[in-house]
């Protein structure tokens, strides 16, 4: 399943190229992205006819994506733009300390930047190792449920994180382990 940014934009670019299988793949592959965005933001049952919504969008205005920017950006900017609507229907109220996190308007570039930079220093790490992390620490999955898609014990996951996290440091640190 295609997680990383180039590999969205170029489901989204075939897409837009006609793509019907590109389009498929792209439209199929969001579903669990906009599931742990949405989860962070809004409670229970919302979070489907959400990242529905999302999908409509992302389909029916897919010819305004421009294909020298970052997809991901263009992504969350229409689901966070759903959920401001889903607030506006519900009219509920946000407590003042969660408005940002649910109105942020700017630096969505600079989330797509790190998300890359975090792609790229997991490609360093062994599949199991980056795995495990982007499951635990990027994707917000239990231990459990990280264990369960990869078919593993958390025991497993637990120590892949831990040795993975590790050697992320000590490459940060510029030590060459």
């Amino acid at each position: 399943m295609a997680t990383s940014e180039a590999e969205l934009k170029t489901l989204m670019i075939g897409s837009l190229d006609g793509d019907a299988l590109s389009h498929g793949l792209l439209l199929r592959a969001l579903v669990p992205l906009l599931q742990n965005f949405y989860r962070r933001r809004v409670a229970g049952a919302d979070v489907d006819d959400l990242v529905q919504d999302t999908l409509i969008a992302v389909h029916t205005r897919r010819e305004t994506f421009d294909r020298d920017r970052p997809f991901t950006a263009w992504l969350y900017a229409i689901a966070r733009y759903r959920a401001i609507d889903h607030y506006r229907r519900r009219r509920q109220t946000v407590a003042i300390e969660d408005v940002e996190a649910i109105l942020v308007a700017e630096g969505f570039e600079e989330a797509t930047n790190a998300r890359m930079d975090v792609d790229n220093l997991l490609l360093t790490l062994s599949p199991k190792q980056a795995r495990a992390i982007r499951d635990t620490h990027v994707d917000g999955k239990s231990v459990a449920e990280a264990a369960a898609g990869a078919g593993i014990g958390e025991s497993d996951v637990k120590v892949s994180v831990h040795r993975g996290l590790k050697a992320l440091s000590a490459r940060i640190k510029g030590s060459s382990r």
